[in-house]
């Protein structure tokens, strides 16, 4: 089977959260798949993230370190900004086409199978069947260790059959109510579904009833719940003391104790919210290196230095008579509030034009009214997605707000109308859905 016939294949399974809740969570199924498969998910140790926000950009940073430390280090990350292949990577290299179309046929031909004998109700989802893929190339590729993002939720998560050597949750907000529960205590519950008998959870202090929801789960499995408070640096009222760098590349840069040294930490991940995600991924490590993992003081300030985490703050140094752009996937009021803070810090007095676009079942007039006002005006534009809103629903959605908004009918136009509204001294912020991220990354031409 081909590359393209594979993805083609994928695709017509439909949207990863378009099926049904009982399409996607049976984890049953999901078992009874990777038992036809050998069980690949045996064949590595692997590190668990669920949250809200922030768990990708923690996984990415414990992978980086991981790989800095020297370990043949697999990442799992959902959803994509371009391609598929962006999901499965070891050492920071995606997984190839031809692996790919190789391992897709293999999973897709048991899965096939298993439907046939009544061994499974149906055919596995996109999301079992990118996590059944992921999972053969670790264990083919003899992967030392793999960082699994979860995808949603985590209690019946595809990625939650196996036995992580650590468990982490990120921070937790509102977001998928459809599929989680409509308050932060039932989508804490689902997040708590990672935490083992017996295993080890790191996370950090948030919301009261995420907190004592974790808590409960820790007390009741006999966990060890581990803080990553001490990693997280105090953050002054002149929050801009982060970012530094020449223009086009703004970074954090801190000190920090670690393993009983000194380092200083430089990342790309800008942002106070992404000191807590740093904080997670350096405590995650700090417990693997207590279970024989060969995590140094250097390898964690190597690592930190050196993560990629494409469309996060991502910004795109701008040419001659050009703005900048800052391309940020924030997706729900949580993202809104972090991309807010970021943007007063590091663009204070700069003009801002926002290119923006949601799916509709996001809550759009939230956003707006957190991001919104701090735009001179907002270019509207729908994604290439059947879930995505349109220019009329984000206006309707934002009718409270008094910056001017206008439509465009697809990202490339937006992103040139935002240009000329923004000038060589403006910046054009990119924001609202990873699919308008994504589109906005091919029209530049930014690689992932």
């Amino acid at each position: 089977m081909s590359y393209q016939n594979a993805i083609s294949r994928m695709y017509a399974l439909g949207h990863e959260l378009a099926q049904t809740p009982s399409h996607k969570f049976d984890l049953a199924h999901m078992r009874a798949l990777l038992a036809a498969l050998s069980h690949p998910e045996r064949r590595f140790p692997g590190v668990l993230i669920a949250g809200t926000n922030g768990k990708g950009s923690t996984a990415a940073t414990l992978a980086s370190i991981l790989q800095a430390a020297g370990l043949r280090t697999g990442l799992y990350t959902s959803p994509h900004l371009v391609r598929i292949n962006e999901r499965i990577q070891i050492n920071g290299e995606a997984i190839s086409d031809d692996d790919f179309a190789r391992l897709h046929e293999r999973v897709d031909r048991t899965a096939e199978r298993l439907v046939s004998e009544g061994e499974l109700p149906w055919h596995p989802s996109f999301f079992e069947m990118v996590t059944a893929i992921g999972f053969e190339y670790f264990a083919r590729n003899r992967a030392e260790l793999a960082v699994l993002e979860v995808g949603m939720g985590g209690r019946l998560d595809a990625t939650n059959v196996i036995e992580p050597r650590v468990s982490v949750i990120t921070d937790i907000s509102l977001d998928h109510q459809n599929y989680l529960g409509d308050t932060v205590r039932e989508i804490a519950k689902e997040k708590a579904g990672i935490i083992r008998a017996g295993g080890v959870l790191v996370t950090l202090p948030q919301q009261p009833q995420a907190n004592d929801v974790i808590g409960r789960a820790i007390l009741d499995l006999a966990a060890q719940g581990v803080s990553a408070v001490q990693y997280v640096p105090p953050v002054s009222p002149a929050s801009a003391q982060y970012f530094a760098g020449p223009p086009g590349r703004p970074i954090s840069r801190y000190p920090m104790q670690f393993l009983g040294k000194q380092i200083l930490l430089e990342t790309p991940l800008v942002g106070r919210h992404q000191l807590r995600n740093i904080a997670l991924a350096l405590a995650a490590a700090e417990e693997l290196g207590k279970q024989g993992f060969p995590i140094t003081a250097e390898s964690a300030e190597r690592g930190v230095k050196h993560t990629r985490w494409p469309g996060r703050f991502q910004v795109i140094a701008g040419r001659a008579g050009a703005p900048e752009f800052v391309l940020d996937v924030a997706h729900n009021p949580a993202g809104a509030w972090a991309l807010r803070s970021t943007l007063s810090a590091a663009y204070e007095g700069r003009r801002l034009i926002f290119v923006f676009g949601a799916m509709r079942d996001k809550a759009i007039r939230e956003f707006a009214e957190i991001l919104f006002p701090l735009a001179e005006r907002v270019v509207t534009t729908p994604a290439d997605n059947p879930r995505s809103a349109t220019s009329d629903e984000i206006r309707e959605a934002a009718a409270r707000i008094s910056t001017e908004m206008e439509s465009a009918p697809g990202v490339p136009a937006a992103l040139e109308r935002a240009r000329e509204l923004a000038g060589a001294d403006g910046v054009v912020v990119v924001t609202g859905s990873i699919y308008i991220v994504g589109e906005a990354m091919r029209a530049l031409g930014v690689k992932p």
